[in-house]
Order: structure tokens, then sequence, then C-alpha cells
């Protein structure tokens, strides 16, 4: 079974910056893309930002130009740097990831289990 970890999540000022992290493991054959989501209370999942096994990237139109998702394959993480955050970045975020596992030829969604991202002076 695969398992994705989050960390990096805490308190930070408006203007200020965070990073945050997610560690798969598990029976892992490989990883294709991953994404990082928010929920904020009262509020629908949002799409933050993903990237591609390629490496393409893509961010939602709130947070481009502000934050940075990256990946290190050899370790099975990604990361996303936060810079300039704001109120409204306040949020629990999720990483997900599609996943095949050793044992299958299929691949299939896994979710972080969030981290606390509060953005407040």
């Amino acid at each position: 079974q695969v398992q994705l970890v989050e960390s990096g999540g805490g308190l930070v000022q408006p203007g200020g910056s965070l990073r945050l992290s997610c560690a798969a493991s598990g029976t892992i054959s490989s990883i294709g893309t991953w994404r990082w989501y928010r929920q904020a209370p009262g509020k629908e999942r949002e799409l933050v930002a993903a990237i591609t096994p390629g490496g393409s990237t893509n961010y939602a139109d709130s947070v481009k130009d502000r934050f940075t998702i990256s990946r290190d394959n050899a370790r099975n993480t990604v990361y996303l740097e936060m810079t300039s955050l704001k109120p409204e970045d306040t949020s629990v975020y999720y990483c997900n990831a599609i996943v095949r596992i050793t044992v299958s030829t299929t691949e299939r969604s896994y979710w972080g289990q969030g981290t606390q991202v509060t953005v407040s002076s």
C-alpha cells in the first residue's frame, strides 16, 4: 500500500514564505503526475499546482508567480514553495499522486493527510 505523508505547514505572516513537502512510501513502481490541492473552511477543494512526469507544471491563477511545485524523484517527494503569502491562502493543503504499485499494471490516485497553512498577522 502507498502512503503520502505531508509536512511543512504552519503559521506565517502575510508576505511570508513556507515550503510544503509530501513524501510517498510503499510498494511503488512509478509515480506519474503530482498535484497540490487546498480546501479552506466553507469552500470546495481547489487544484493549486501540478507537475507531470516530464516536468511540465501548471498553477491556479490565484497562485501563479507566487507558488512553485517541484519534485525529487529519488526521494519520491514533491514540494510546494509558497512565497508572498496572503490571508486568502489560508487552507488545508493536500498532496495527490498518481501511483503504479509493484503488484499492479494499473494506476490509482493517492492522497496525503493534509497540512494546515495559516496566513495571518
